[in-house]
């Protein structure tokens, strides 16, 4: 597995500083089932939203 997941998301649960993922797993789905031609075509399922304080 990669050791370093770069992610700008910085409302995301697993957001790090340095724009690092600290999740312990990332799932990754295409929209065309298992194929994409681009990055446009998948998502982040790992993507939690970060509780507001």
């Amino acid at each position: 597995m990669a050791r370093d997941v770069r992610c700008e998301v910085n409302n995301c649960t697993y957001w790090g500083s340095g724009d690092k993922c600290e999740a312990d797993a990332i799932y990754v789905v295409s929209h065309r089932g298992k194929e994409a031609e681009d990055q446009k075509e998948t998502d982040c399922h790992t993507f939690e939203r970060k509780a507001k304080h």
